[in-house]
């Protein structure tokens, strides 16, 4: 959202990136494929799966592209190119055991890695999310994904709200740097089913799952440190996405914001000052000693009232940190329950944590 006062956005990058622009008119299927134009952008798919009543999972499924040094593109060698790059992450939480897998993959650009840049169709090795086929309802999408030879799975995702569109002017901006923005494209209901196999073990699951497409060449402005972001699928039928940027010093960004989605799909965004983001607990990683605040309180006016609402958030397993052993980013992760002020669960979260295990901003600004 963008703030009083703000500075204008600068129409590239000093190396030739595009930066977002209000008034961009999107065009689909078009804009849900890559942008070349731009340095970094990644689709992101988290959920919560049931087996009927007696097994629950959380999965992410997340596909990067990452430029190289310029925008131009490396011609292929031996059918590999050096830009641009394709980072995936996969990950499984099972529940009730609290064991979490995940994998790391990075390609080049090439036979094994690949984006459209007409419609949605990404893969990674055998990883793939692409619009369906023969789809019974519009959208309607394919997931692919495994981790190593423990679980894999093919699930159908389909739209139950409209595609929503964050930000002001169709940007949303992440800080007061004018290269900190990005186009943020969000299915915040699709219903999920498929079919899951863990070793020789293949089950039915069905749940609901979120869905992001962010599109820029910079995400963080000198002195933010990283991220902490949520979405929450609401019992009620609506849905909220929050994000506070963190400053070096603790702080939080004006830039922060959070955004109600209601039952018909309508934005309601809300600035910092009006909600609140409160550590509860946190969880040390024993592989990366990152301290991560993996429990958190909300709070907001809610638009419906007008009145204060809290909603906490609480991990269904706290060890749901995701490695860059690759060269990628370590960051947290994970599938949470939502309760009310009463303790009554009344919806489904995934919290995401970044920058507490260094400097996030080299890799994204």
């Amino acid at each position: 959202m963008l703030m009083l006062g703000a500075p204008p956005l600068a129409k590239t990058t000093a190396d030739g990136f595009a930066v977002p622009q209000p008034g961009h008119e999107f065009q689909f299927p078009k804009d849900h494929g890559a942008h070349p134009d731009f340095r970094i952008e990644w689709w992101y798919v988290t959920g919560h799966l049931f087996n009927g009543e007696r097994k629950r999972y959380g999965f992410q499924a997340t596909f990067f592209r990452r430029a190289g040094l310029t925008k131009d593109p490396v011609p292929a060698k031996d059918g590999f190119a050096a830009s641009p790059v394709y980072l995936a992450h996969m990950a499984l939480l099972d529940a009730a055991s609290g064991r979490f897998l995940h994998q790391e993959r990075i390609n080049r650009a090439g036979w094994d890695a690949a984006s459209s840049p007409d419609t949605l169709d990404l893969r990674n090795g055998n990883w793939s999310l692409r619009f369906a086929k023969e789809p019974t309802v519009p959208d309607a999408m394919e997931l692919r994904g495994s981790i190593r030879g423990d679980a894999s799975f093919t699930l159908t995702l389909t739209p139950r709200k409209p595609l929503v569109i964050f930000g002001d002017k169709g940007v949303s901006r992440k800080g007061e740097s004018e290269t900190a923005a990005s186009y943020y494209l969000t299915w915040p209901r699709l219903e999920v089913n498929g079919m899951l196999q863990k070793g020789a073990e293949r089950e039915a699951v069905t749940g609901s799952a979120w869905m992001d497409h962010e599109i820029s060449s910079g995400q963080l402005s000198p002195g933010q440190k990283g991220w902490d972001w949520a979405c929450l699928q609401l019992d009620d039928g609506r849905e909220i996405m929050a994000y506070r940027m963190r400053l070096a010093d603790g702080g939080t960004d004006a830039f922060s914001t959070l955004a109600w989605i209601d039952k018909e799909g309508r934005l309601k965004h809300i600035t910092p000052g009006p909600f609140r983001w409160e550590t509860l607990g946190t969880w040390t990683s024993p592989q990366t000693k990152a301290i991560y605040p993996v429990e958190v309180k909300i709070t907001s006016p809610d638009p419906a009232s007008g009145q204060p609402v809290s909603f906490t958030l609480e991990p269904l397993a706290k060890e749901q940190e995701l490695s860059g052993a690759l060269g990628g980013v370590t960051y947290w992760e994970g599938a949470c329950r939502v309760r009310d002020v009463a303790g009554k669960e009344c919806g489904r979260a995934f919290l995401e944590l970044t920058g507490y295990t260094g400097d996030l901003g080299a890799r994204l600004r």
